[in-house]
């Protein structure tokens, strides 16, 4: 019997089974109560950050496009209390095995971008460190997608502890690994996007750097 990696309790063999056809294994230790506690974005969206019930561009997309950034994102879950909850065990807590939860999503979104780099928002040494595992390199490797490490992340105070306007304010906080980017399309995943700015401060460096592309993606939005 696998027990639920959210909520601990027995999945059914029936539910198992189907989930072992239409999905990959892992994703068969998530039953199907707990799975839909978190909210697909519908079409309803902002049509450049994924934010949802947004029918044209919202607010932190204005205030991009204004700087000349516009934003170019993807994101497939509302950043709902179930979203919430479970990002604060996989990360606060370090519950790694939840790495697992989103795997078949992930697996999906790599098939739909096999022709992008995909490129994950770094940690800072400090909370690399703390946590002991990068949560958006987890992801990757649970779903056994491939990833370019391009960027480092200077030491910052944590975003979930500034407000949306401290957030804004940001200075850049990555540097580039090395002198030049080895694609032209590439494709910067994180776990959450809020503001926008931690994309766009990647954004920035990388285009510098020589990419012709650059794109993002997010589990939430």
């Amino acid at each position: 019997m696998i027990n639920c990696l959210l909520c601990d309790q027995p999945i059914s063999t029936k539910e198992s089974f189907s989930n072992i056809f239409s999905f990959s294994k892992s994703q068969a230790r998530t039953c199907q109560v707990c799975k839909a506690q978190f909210e697909k974005i519908g079409q309803k969206h902002c049509p450049s950050c994924y934010k949802y019930d947004e029918d044209k561009e919202c607010e932190d997309c204005l205030h991009w496009r204004k700087q000349g950034l516009p934003a170019d994102h993807l994101a497939l879950f509302q950043y709902n209390q179930a979203m919430a909850s479970y990002f604060s065990r996989y990360k606060f807590f370090g519950d790694y095995a939840l790495r697992k939860v989103f795997a078949s999503e992930l697996k999906l979104m790599g098939k739909e971008w096999k022709d992008w780099q995909l490129v994950p928002i770094p940690l800072s040494q400090k909370s690399l460190e703390e946590r002991g595992f990068n949560q958006v390199e987890a992801l990757l490797e649970e779903a056994g997608l491939s990833y370019y490490n391009l960027l480092e992340k200077k030491e910052t105070v944590k975003q979930s502890s500034l407000s949306r306007k401290e957030r804004l304010e940001t200075q850049q906080p990555f540097c580039l690994i090395s002198e030049t980017v080895p694609a032209e399309k590439i494709l910067l995943i994180d776990d959450i996007y809020t503001t926008g700015q931690t994309i766009q401060h990647a954004r920035k460096i990388l285009l510098k750097a020589g990419a012709k592309t650059v794109k993002s993606f997010s589990i939430a939005r």
